[in-house]
């Protein structure tokens, strides 16, 4: 997929512009809400601000980073922000939405146990502080690169090799307990 630059961005009719932006990554800035919040309703409402921040920045965006970095830039912080907000410590009670995964009916034993090593593992990694459970989730199932991690969470190569192997450490004692 080509990536969007700057001067299609700042040419181009805004209205076009975020529809062909929620059109490519709508599902992956969902997604990525989700793995903060751990609950799909509040996921899908903030997926909803987060393209409504793009949308009146767009004409902020100075290309000197890819397109996809700069607005997951702006979904993580906003998911960051939404994890602080009063609203969120007072008054929302997040589901753990893995439990409608024992719920499923499947057909076979293999399938059945492996859904529950999915729905544990997942489990295990939403009880990870956001430091580790952010890079967990862009490099397994973003299949981001290292170097594009360290960017898009603003911190080093380094420091996101590092949470990496702390988070895997951790994720192997909670599924060994």
């Amino acid at each position: 997929m080509k990536e969007l630059t700057v001067e299609w961005i700042h040419v181009q009719d805004k209205e076009l512009v975020i529809d062909e932006i929620m059109d490519r990554y709508g599902q992956e800035i969902l997604q990525l809400a989700y793995s903060y919040v751990n609950s799909v309703a509040i996921a899908e409402d903030l997926t909803q601000d987060i393209f409504i921040k793009c949308y009146k920045n767009l004409h902020r965006y100075s290309g000197k980073a890819k397109f996809r970095t700069w607005l997951w830039r702006i979904a993580i912080n906003h998911c960051k922000d939404f994890l602080r907000s009063w609203y969120n410590k007072n008054t929302v009670s997040t589901t753990d939405y893995f439990s409608s995964c024992i719920n499923e009916k499947e057909n076979t034993e293999q399938a059945v146990i492996q859904q529950e090593e999915d729905c544990e593992l997942m489990s295990a990694v939403m009880k990870l502080p956001t430091k580790y459970k952010e890079v967990i989730y862009l490099f397994y199932y973003e299949e981001l690169l290292i170097k594009d991690i360290a960017l898009i969470t603003e911190v080093g190569t380094n420091t996101v090799k590092t949470r990496l192997r702390r988070a895997k450490a951790l994720l192997k004692e909670m599924l060994e307990e």
